[in-house]
Formats: structure tokens, C-alpha cells, sequence
């Protein structure tokens, strides 16, 4: 026999070792996420999943679910809290859409579109970071990177690698390279590693591909992220 908790009323099964972000996908449940991949360790790194469990905010990827939890997935507060979250994502980067190749594919983006968002709220930092285009298949924009860690978790995990890292805090934190020069060129990454696809926006883009898919026939030109995410990752658990 499941076990249950609640979200938002309506009663939900899990099995022991589930997270509350498993057993809302295994019931259809969209709970907003960026850093958030089944295939991988949860991280807890974006707090868009942010839920309050009994009162108490908590991150749904990595809080375990547990009988008698009474969850509030959709309340006032917490689609405030996710809006300034993604505001924040924007203008801590470059992450303008009309001039990126990721648009139309971009987690990031699909995301604000969820939540609403029409405007960045906050100014922007315009921080100064460089382009490391050294690799000759494969290019980082480090003003994309919102330091979700799938990168640095794909290469680990699945790559069996250590080709990525988060560096620093705050406004001087930054997605480093293991190599000697810090260049992805010297680094041992490969275009067929998981690391050089899994990232949600348009930091890690594979070269040669841009634009094959034309804009208005990309994923989430065609469905919106809570769709597009529940049939993924609910096939991805099942």
C-alpha cells in the first residue's frame, strides 16, 4: 500500500526514497524547476522547486517525501518568490532571447514564460565574462551559465569525467574548466560527452548547429515547460 502526501488537496502516492519533486511527477505535477534533472543527483542548486511542507519552505528536488506532509505547491507568495528568482537569473547574465540560439530551446526562458514574467524588475549587472570558443566543436558563454551544476553533475556522473566546476560566491562565482590553461580545448570533454548537451539555456552550445531548427518550430515555441517537462521526465521514471 503508498503512502501519501498532499499537495496543493489533492492526495499524492510515493515510495520510500522519493523525493516530493518524484511523486509530483509520477502524479503530473509540475513544480517549476531549472537545475532539476532526473537522470542525475538532485543538487538543490536553483530553488525555483522551493514548496512550503507544512509551513516550512523546502526544495521539493531534494526533500524526501514523507507521510503526512501537507504541501502547498501554488500560492501567492511562492509564484512571487520563483518570479524574482528568474528575474534574477536574467539580469545577473546575458541572457537576451532574440539573439540567442538557444531561444525557443531555453529552459531558462520557457520558465519565465510560465511564471509570467514581463519585465527584468532588477537592473543588470553586466557582468564581464568571456566567451571560451577554444574548442573546436563545442563553445561556452559564460554570461549564459545560471550555475545550475548539470554540467559539472553530467560530467561526473555519466561521463565518468571532471570536466566542469563552480568557482567562487556570489557575483564572482563562475563555471571554471579542468584543464591547465582553464580552456575547454585542453580539457578532455568530447562532443557525444552528456555534459556538452544537458545545459538548460544557451551557455554550452555545440558548433555547426545553429538555427538548423528554425525559430517557431522549437520545443517550447509548440508547448509550454510544465508539458513538455512532465512527459519528459514522468517517461524518464517510469
Amino acid at each position: 500500500m503508498h503512502k501519501t502526501i498532499t499537495i496543493d488537496g489533492q492526495e499524492v502516492p510515493f515510495e520510500a526514497g522519493q523525493t516530493i519533486m518524484d511523486a509530483a511527477i509520477s502524479a503530473d505535477i509540475y513544480i517549476p524547476h531549472l537545475c532539476h534533472n532526473p537522470d542525475y543527483q538532485p543538487h538543490g542548486s536553483c530553488k525555483l522547486c522551493t514548496v512550503k511542507v507544512n509551513g516550512r519552505n523546502c526544495s521539493a528536488c531534494t526533500f524526501p517525501a514523507m507521510e503526512g506532509q501537507d504541501i502547498q505547491n501554488h500560492s501567492a507568495d511562492l509564484e512571487q518568490d520563483r518570479l524574482r528568482i528568474t528575474q534574477m537569473l536574467f539580469v545577473e547574465g546575458n541572457h537576451f532571447c532574440p539573439s540567442c540560439e538557444k531561444t525557443g530551446n531555453c529552459q531558462l526562458q520557457a520558465v519565465a514564460y510560465y511564471l509570467k514574467m514581463h519585465d527584468n524588475h532588477f537592473p543588470h549587472f553586466f557582468a564581464n565574462r568571456e566567451m571560451d570558443a577554444s574548442h573546436p566543436e563545442i563553445l561556452i558563454d559564460h554570461n549564459r551559465c545560471i550555475f545550475c551544476n548539470l554540467c559539472v553533475r553530467a560530467s561526473q556522473e555519466k561521463d565518468n569525467k571532471n570536466v566542469f566546476a563552480i568557482s567562487g560566491r556570489g557575483i564572482n562565482k563562475r563555471l571554471i574548466i579542468n584543464s591547465k590553461s582553464g580552456q575547454l580545448k585542453d580539457s578532455d570533454i568530447d562532443i557525444n560527452d552528456c555534459a556538452a548537451h544537458i545545459c538548460p539555456t544557451g551557455a554550452i552550445l555545440i558548433k555547426g548547429t545553429g538555427y538548423q531548427v528554425p525559430i517557431g518550430q522549437r520545443i517550447y515555441d509548440q508547448q509550454k515547460i510544465d508539458e513538455v517537462s512532465l512527459a519528459e521526465e514522468s517517461k524518464d521514471h517510469g
